[in-house]
């Protein structure tokens, strides 16, 4: 297997390889982001308290953001190293980088549950919770919390399964607990009546079965890269490379955390509590854009990553091609569909109108420039691929650091509309941030083919 999967990558034809890769892997994606999605619209739909409830869960969204950010620190870092090793033909350092992915990411865990668990309340409090969303905030993520080891091995390892080419493994991870997670979700909430707790309840049991489905797959004859007991004592020449690659990931979903925080305290000041569910929403929305994406950019990054380590760099170039690509064509065209509908968007997520219409008329603003993300994101991810930890971590930090969280914050004080200028911080930080990074990008991307030309 090893070998039909070297000689796969290293031979056969990228387009190919590509679609074969990434479908898999948008389609594990876009039904992940079912976990939430479908909580959040079955939530939406509680009679009475839907409205209030959706805006509770919603302000747990930065929690959630961290716990999944901690994850991608050690498999998103993890795994394109793997898959380098894997291309040099050194498979006992890649078994290595798989070991101690995984100890890291129960270290993460016993940290993250207990500081999460008993900091809840004041975190919520902090993100802009009031009397009326508190409740339900807490009622949904201390149970969530209760299952972080769960989403740290499903987040965090199922990217080694992919990067040894086994796409289809990895997306019937996210299919498995996604279609357990849309079955007990309305048996939980409805018929059991435990309201926002049985949506909690669902999504961790959900996790806790693709999480050992994963775990199953890591330790049997099928995988390429096992992993062993014997490699889960870390060793800073492993583990180190791996975080410092992971950092990246770890800064762009962790900053959707710090950015949730701005969104939902500053809408709570200017624009009250349908604002708020307003942006609960909107997240929502935006990660229908970024997560297909993502999942395209996991389809390229074994590809990129195991031929430039290979020192096939006409692979590596249309690899690269055909991720940017995807990544622009689907955005530009969801982006059309969502400026063209917003009403029927907003309206999946909950049955009252005035958060509806709200909603609406917030998302022409908040996602005016969409159509730039998928620039952005590709040319991100393939600096990632291509091990460039530092450059990589830099265009993270660049659109939602450096440019969208003082925005949220500084635009308000030259609009009389506050909470529109808070809406518009997106767009103008989306068409900035695509431009610089795909700029550098290309510049760099030509260097770097010429560097390794000449070593080659």
């Amino acid at each position: 297997m090893e070998q039909k999967t070297k000689r796969d990558m290293g031979s056969g034809s990228v387009k190919k390889l590509m679609v074969q890769m990434a479908v898999p892997a948008v389609i594990g994606q876009v039904i992940n982001l079912l976990y939430n999605v479908v909580d959040r619209i079955y939530i939406g739909h509680i009679p009475e308290i839907g409205g209030v409830a959706l805006t509770g869960v919603g302000l747990f969204t930065p929690i959630l953001m961290l716990i999944t950010a901690f994850a991608m620190l050690a498999g998103a870092g993890g795994a394109p190293r793997a898959a380098i090793a894997m291309g040099r033909g050194q498979k006992e350092e890649a078994e290595a980088i798989v070991g101690n992915c995984f100890m890291v990411l129960m270290i993460l865990t016993v940290i993250l549950t207990g500081a999460f668990y008993a900091g809840a309340p004041w975190l919520i409090r902090l993100f802009g919770g009031s009397d009326n969303t508190l409740p339900y905030a807490l009622q949904y993520g201390r149970i969530y919390i209760l299952g972080t080891v769960f989403v740290l091995i499903v987040m965090g390892m199922n990217p080694f399964i992919s990067t040894q080419g086994f796409a289809k493994t990895s997306m019937l991870t996210t299919v498995i607990g996604a279609v357990i997670n849309i079955v007990l979700d309305p048996i939980f909430i409805f018929v059991f009546d435990m309201g926002v707790a049985g949506a909690a309840w669902a999504t961790v049991l959900s996790q806790m079965v693709s999480a050992v489905w994963i775990l199953k797959f890591l330790t049997g004859k099928q995988t390429v890269l096992k992993l062993k007991a014997k490699n889960l004592k870390l060793k800073p020449k492993v583990i180190l490379p791996c975080l410092a690659l992971g950092v990246s990931s770890f800064v762009m979903i962790g900053t959707e955390s710090v950015l949730s925080v701005s969104f939902t305290s500053s809408l709570a000041r200017y624009g009250g509590d349908v604002a708020v569910g307003a942006m609960t929403v909107l997240t929502s929305i935006n990660q229908l854009i970024t997560m297909p994406l993502t999942g395209i950019c996991q389809g390229g990054q074994p590809l990129i990553s195991y031929n430039y380590g290979a020192g096939k760099l006409d692979r590596v170039k249309e690899a690269f091609y055909c991720q940017f690509g995807a990544c622009v064509t689907y955005t530009v065209a969801f982006w059309l569909l969502l400026m063209a509908v917003p009403n029927v968007f907003a309206g999946i997520f909950t049955s009252d109108q005035a958060l509806v219409d709200y909603t609406a008329w917030a998302l022409r603003i908040f996602l005016a420039c969409g159509f730039s993300v998928g620039f952005q994101i590709s040319c991100q991810q393939a600096f990632m691929a291509l091990g460039q930890a530092k450059i990589s971590l830099f265009m993270a930090c660049l659109r939602k650091l450096i440019l969208l969280i003082p925005l949220i914050f500084l635009l308000p004080v030259f609009f009389q509309d506050k909470a529109t200028a808070v809406f518009l911080a997106e767009p103008v930080s989306d068409i900035v941030a695509a431009l610089i990074t795909t700029a550098a990008f290309f510049t760099y991307f030509r260097k770097l083919l010429k560097t390794s030309a000449r070593n080659e």
